[in-house]
């Protein structure tokens, strides 16, 4: 592993966890070559509405490809041919890359391995591309933080299906001493990080009702939000980057809601709140209960009802809090919940794969 070298494509922005596992595999020992998407040329008006219909028209079923408004498949390309060759090529929710892309580089250099993750549900077709089916079957390798899309991917035809579970960046999720500026900046007593939907929307006007005050941070996705309330205080502006590990840690009680329409069963704050050394509540799940011992190292709600005593009983007991919460981050650093960590774990299943075929 150590020194191997690797073609890494993906969203590379700051606070992105597609840049916080490339760090990981830099960690690992791979020599990585970056190919930021993010930083290709802008695309025209005309080509950005291209996109759009393409991708409004696949989602209603048809086979339309996206196009290549980034031009990332010439980029790919022209890094084999100046900076080549590599033992893995990784690809972030690969959306864009065309199979003839990946035939001719494989006939060109066969040696090179390819795989894709992504932590989205790649089952549903809003999560799709039909490049991305098309693909599929000519990666090496698929790795997914969602367990029961490995049947799923390998019935579109993936050769080899890997569940990984969620993990965290030492670098960016690490406690944080708080300051009364900070918390007044970014905390409260109960906070959420992430985006609009309304079943969160409904639990959290619900705590608000019940006098329980809470500030969301989640961007102009919030904008959706149907109810307003003098305990429910909306941030319209995503944490991202050095914001995010203060803000968790300002919380007295971190949220963990689940994305239904992605059929979450753990999502990446599941791990990354407790790396913060935070108090984390979130949505009861087995996989939740297999990362995190219940009301040892987190704390897990199945209803409004319950989530509301829970919040109320946490906010009084402030000492069970901090115990819960550095039991929680002592479990991410002992149980090699980091992001190197886990793909070293996946790499490693991977090359017992290839030995038994």
């Amino acid at each position: 592993m150590s020194g191997s070298r690797m073609l890494y494509v993906g969203y590379l922005r700051e606070g992105e966890t597609s840049l916080q596992r490339l760090k990981a595999f830099q960690r690992l020992g791979f020599d990585v070559q970056p190919l930021d998407v993010m930083k290709r040329p802008e695309a025209s008006a005309w080509r950005r509405f291209g996109f759009r219909l393409a991708n409004r028209l696949f989602r209603l079923g048809l086979p339309v490809p996206l196009p290549d408004v980034a031009g990332v498949n010439q980029a790919l390309r022209e890094l084999f041919h100046d900076a080549g060759p590599f033992e893995w090529v990784w690809l972030d929710k690969p959306l864009l890359i065309r199979p003839e892309t990946i035939r001719t580089l494989r006939s060109e250099h066969p040696a090179t391995r390819w795989a894709a993750f992504s932590p989205d549900d790649m089952g549903q077709r809003h999560n799709q591309s039909q490049s991305f089916l098309d693909t599929l079957p000519l990666l090496d390798l698929f790795v997914t933080t969602k367990s029961f899309l490995v049947a799923e991917l390998k019935a579109l035809g993936s050769p080899c299906v890997l569940f990984m579970n969620n993990g965290y960046d030492p670098e960016t999720h690490r406690p944080v001493p708080v300051t009364p500026e900070m918390r007044e900046t970014f905390g409260g007593p109960v906070g959420f990080i992430g985006s609009y939907e309304a079943e969160r929307a409904s639990y959290l006007m619900y705590l608000a009702t019940q006098g329980i005050p809470v500030r969301v941070w989640g961007g102009i996705s919030w904008r959706r939000c149907p109810w307003r309330h003098p305990n429910l205080r909306l941030e319209y502006r995503e944490l991202v980057g050095p914001a995010y590990a203060p803000a968790i840690c300002s919380f007295d009680i971190n949220l963990c809601f689940l994305r239904k329409m992605n059929r979450d069963r753990q999502t990446t704050r599941s791990v990354e709140i407790p790396a913060c050394g935070a108090f984390m509540l979130a949505e009861r799940t087995e996989e939740h209960r297999q990362l995190f011992m219940e009301d040892k190292e987190a704390v897990f709600f199945g209803s409004r009802e319950e989530l509301l005593e829970k919040c109320r009983y946490y906010l009084d007991h402030p000492e069970e809090r901090r115990a819960i919460a550095q039991k929680g981050l002592a479990r991410c650093r002992q149980g090699g919940y980091d992001y190197a960590s886990r793909l070293r774990e996946v790499l490693s299943r991977f090359d017992e794969h290839r030995r038994r075929r």
